[in-house]
């Protein structure tokens, strides 16, 4: 039996507070976890992990309302939130189906519509970040799902020479030049919305970052056709997720990259995690044994003044979770979250 006198009790409580590292009252890094309506168990869970920002996939409320009702869904979720402890920080994916956007197909211009009425509403309820993507046809891709990691996890991977035996899609050859001009198009059109209402639109890497996969086109897939995103229509809301991962699939120096864009003030929203490989061929890694230096990037964020919300995306599924959400299982997250905290508080950097 372990023998704690009244001296402990009573001391033991002062030295832990000394020890305990406050966060900062400095704007910082806002610690974020994908949090959907409904799952409140997880809500708590994350809530319990120190993270205090939602991210959230809204898609399958607003695909089911006509526009007229965009606004009251919103204001519901970020009230449901908001009871639990947590802030409504950003949406992640389309919030409304953009399939025929990308494709350009029939379509798309009411597709469009309930766009540019969904970057209103959320202008409305003071949610200020979208993460979107341009990965037509396909979305992030996977050869395998049950990849073995550490100690027995179930991590991810892709095989180029897998995926192309696979064979085309449905929507057969879809060119480069047609995406860019597809992308122009939705630019054209919701841009300008979100520059007026102050929602920062933040487009996320092609996941794996090759040229073509299984015949369509990607074009996010260089720090340069990024560049040329941002050129295309100039303005402060039209910037990037930086997600780590992919664009060290690129082959980019992700250190100089994040610095470039931070001073920038580029990046909006961050997908903190790490891979092994290239474009051809990559698995995903836990946030620790991957070949990035994870506490040298949170010191780069830091140090850049990154104030957006910032998740771990894609952690490995442990033993005793289902794995029939792979990369979203919470037990690799909460793993990653402490790994992240630890490395923040050690090195001073600011995080909410």
């Amino acid at each position: 039996m372990i023998n704690i006198s009244r001296r402990y009790c009573l001391q033991a409580p002062l030295g832990l507070a000394a020890a305990r590292i406050p966060r900062s009252d400095r704007p910082g890094i806002q610690l974020s976890e994908i949090l959907n309506p409904g799952e409140t168990a997880r809500w708590r869970q994350a809530r319990q992990v120190g993270v205090n920002h939602a991210i959230v996939s809204v898609n399958g409320i607003l695909a089911k309302v006509p526009r007229t009702e965009y606004l009251p869904a919103l204001r519901k979720i970020k009230a449901d939130l908001a009871s639990a402890g947590l802030t409504f920080a950003g949406v992640e994916s389309h919030p409304v189906p953009a399939e025929k956007i990308k494709l350009g197909l029939p379509g798309r211009d009411e597709e469009i519509e309930n766009y540019v009425a969904c970057v209103k509403a959320l202008a409305a309820v003071n949610v200020r970040m979208l993460c979107y993507n341009w990965m037509a046809g396909l979305g992030w891709y996977r050869t395998n799902v049950r990849l073995p990691e550490r100690g027995g996890a179930l991590t991810s991977e892709f095989d180029a020479n897998v995926a192309e035996a696979e064979g085309p899609t449905q929507w057969g050859e879809v060119g480069e030049e047609k995406l860019w001009a597809n992308l122009n198009y939705f630019f054209r059109a919701v841009m300008p919305v979100a520059a007026a209402e102050g929602v920062n639109m933040a487009l996320h890497p092609d996941d794996p970052p090759r040229k073509k996969l299984r015949g369509i086109s990607r074009i996010l897939v260089s720090a340069a056709n990024f560049r040329r995103v941002m050129d295309m229509y100039p303005s402060p809301v039209n910037g990037v997720t930086f997600c780590q991962a992919n664009f060290v699939a690129m082959g980019e120096d992700i250190y100089k990259l994040a610095e470039e864009w931070l001073a920038q003030k580029k990046i909006f929203f961050v997908h903190f995690r790490d891979i092994q490989g290239n474009q051809d061929y990559l698995r995903e890694t836990f946030h620790d044994n991957g070949p990035t230096d994870m506490v040298r990037m949170l010191e780069i964020y830091g140090n850049g003044g990154f104030n957006g919300p910032m998740r771990p995306d894609h952690a490995p599924t442990l033993e005793g979770e289902a794995n029939d959400r792979p990369g979203y299982a919470f037990n690799g997250k909460i793993f990653a979250f402490g790994y992240m905290i630890g490395i923040m508080q050690a090195k001073g950097i600011p995080y909410s």
